[in-house]
């Protein structure tokens, strides 16, 4: 371990934009998977939300993407070994699955001809009419990419756990706020 980059923490932008993507994508798998079971109008605020939030998470992710870019942007070593070549693939794939959930999300709404709603704005779609069975595809991808998403965070969430309780290696401290580590 290297003790210089233990006590070593993210920026605060950095660690804003990895907590509102993690409380987003939880919020946003939770609204999906819970509506069915909430009568109209819950339903449709629930949809509503989801598709608002997800607007939201579009904006977060962008942002990220950039301040990731950015020269200077701090990088810590990855571990040396099968573990750090893991951690390296598991938030490539996090965030590759990200850029595609995005915009499968767009294309689920705007294949069935509805417009998105942002807290109740409504953007059109900019597609004509779609075959049924291809809007049927595109959504069930949208909902196995969620799922895919959620058990690699949970992966993520779990081996952060395992650095900072077993291997109390400080890793953990590095994204968490000022305040909390």
């Amino acid at each position: 371990m290297n003790t210089g980059t233990a006590t070593a923490r993210y920026d605060s932008l950095s660690i804003l934009l990895h907590w509102a993507t993690a409380a987003l994508v939880l919020l946003l798998f939770a609204l999906a998977e819970f509506w069915d079971f909430f009568p109209r109008p819950t339903h449709h605020l629930m949809v509503v939300l989801h598709m608002s939030f997800g607007l939201i998470l579009t904006a977060i992710f962008a942002l990220r993407i950039f301040w990731r870019a950015k020269p200077g942007h701090v990088r810590f070593p990855a571990e040396p070994g099968l573990a750090g070549r893991a951690a390296i693939g598991v938030h490539h794939l996090l965030y590759t699955l990200l850029a595609a959930e995005i915009p499968l999300g767009f294309l689920t709404r705007w294949m069935d001809n509805h417009p998105l709603s942002f807290f109740g704005l409504l953007i059109p779609s900019p597609l004509g009419t779609v075959p049924k069975p291809l809007g049927k595809l595109v959504d069930q991808i949208h909902d196995i990419t969620a799922w895919t998403i959620i058990v690699l965070a949970g992966v993520h969430a779990l081996a952060a756990l395992c650095h900072h309780y077993l291997l109390k290696d400080g890793v953990l401290r590095r994204m968490l706020p000022r305040h909390a580590g």
